[in-house]
């Protein structure tokens, strides 16, 4: 017996499929489940595991009825800098589409994240990120009203928040984040065009200005196959 013989059909059919993915470029297609199951002498079941972490991966993508080679991952830098100036570094097209834009009343929690008194009246604002016209974000971000009101009026929810909040005076000073991976609601996946099966990126935000103030809270969702985030860490 042969060493390939004694790995496990899946790790094969794994190794085989980068091959074939080597040869292909952005947005070739792949071969179907039942040509590669008679190419590897193996099950449909065991192609289909073996294409399906490569979705996760973001390696492939379904396209209509078929699969294709995906183009790279978003990188996004864990920093002040905003989804904008991230994406266009790395020569991608940013936009946004507005899903819900209103005033709600805080919680208490929420109320004391953004230094207001309880009761007090938060502008909430969600919008899907998109990349080159492919949706890879849920953002949603918690201001305080009595401090940027006039976004109401002067901001357009297509554009850059952050250069917004940045023209209207305020400097951005710290923030902590915090990521975990989690499943989609029904409402999420479908703003994302993506399933309740694919894995998520949540990150909660809490930003702060040069005076210690809070300037947001935001829970944005990403796309675990579309997006990736890299930290500079220094002593």
């Amino acid at each position: 017996m042969t060493a390939a013989d004694r790995m496990p059909k899946s790790y094969l059919v794994r190794t085989e499929l980068e091959r074939i993915l080597s040869t292909l470029g952005e947005g070739d297609t792949v071969p179907p489940e039942r040509e590669l199951a008679a190419r590897f002498e193996v099950s449909r079941e065991t192609v289909r595991q073996a294409l399906h972490e490569l979705l996760v991966e973001g390696r492939i993508e379904r396209r209509g009825r078929g699969t294709v080679v995906s183009q790279p991952k978003l990188t996004q830098p864990l920093s002040l800098k905003s989804y904008t100036e991230g994406a266009l570094s790395q020569g991608r097209v940013p936009a946004r589409l507005l899903v819900t834009w209103e005033d709600v009343i805080g919680d208490d929690e929420l109320c004391e994240e953004l230094g207001l008194p309880p009761g007090s009246t938060v502008m909430h604002l969600e919008r899907v990120l998109l990349a080159d016209g492919e949706r890879i974000g849920l953002e949603s971000t918690y201001l305080p009203k009595s401090r940027f009101g006039e976004f109401t009026e002067t901001f357009d929810p297509g554009t850059s928040l952050y250069a917004a909040i940045r023209a209207s005076g305020v400097e951005f000073a710290s923030a902590t984040e915090r990521i975990e991976t989690v499943l989609a609601s029904p409402r999420e996946a479908g703003l994302l065009e993506s399933t309740t099966a694919m894995p998520m990126l949540l990150l909660h935000r809490r930003t702060l200005d040069t005076e210690g103030v809070p300037i947001e809270r935001v829970r944005a969702l990403y796309r675990g196959d579309r997006i990736a985030f890299v930290a500079t860490l220094r002593e």
